[in-house]
């Protein structure tokens, strides 16, 4: 039975497991209900992810689904809000957002971000303000700021 301030992870083709293990260790922090790691994502046991999530990954639940878009279909239909973390001209600043519980955050691929596919799926898109040269942060620190600031509604 999902509770009103249930929080999900989506992890969209991270393929740093240095990534995976540092998300793994924000999101016992942030009290994730669930990672899920799609698509190319590393998942546990692995030891560069143990390395840094020095032990979280064994904390908090995860799944690993190939195909990203089946599972937020299926999240959707338990009427969980489906958020992405990326720039984009339909974002709205993270700090002006307002999370509906439960929800699900997308993070992307260091690379690439958030799949095209992911995005049209989301009911929201939000980003994070970059006042210097480099277009994004890495991953993990996107979604612990992000995280800390959604947790707070």
């Amino acid at each position: 039975m999902l509770v009103q301030k249930d929080f999900f992870v989506i992890c969209d083709n991270i393929r740093s497991l240095e990534n995976i293990g540092s998300i793994f260790r924000t999101a016992d922090a942030l009290g994730v209900t669930k990672v899920f790691l799609c698509g190319i994502s590393g998942k546990p046991p692995e030891a560069k992810i143990s390395k840094t999530a020095l032990g979280a990954e064994k904390m908090v639940p995860w799944e690993h689904h190939k195909q990203i878009w089946r599972l937020i279909e299926k999240l959707k239909s338990q009427k969980i809000a489906i958020v992405a973390l990326e720039q984009s001209k339909k974002s709205v600043d993270y700090s002006q957002f307002k999370p509906r519980f439960p929800m699900a955050l997308i993070i992307g691929n260091e690379v690439k971000g958030v799949s095209k596919k992911a995005l049209e799926l989301s009911d929201a898109i939000i980003s994070l303000p970059m006042k210097g040269k480099k277009e994004s942060l890495n991953v993990s620190v996107a979604f612990g700021v992000a995280g800390y600031e959604i947790i707070k509604h």
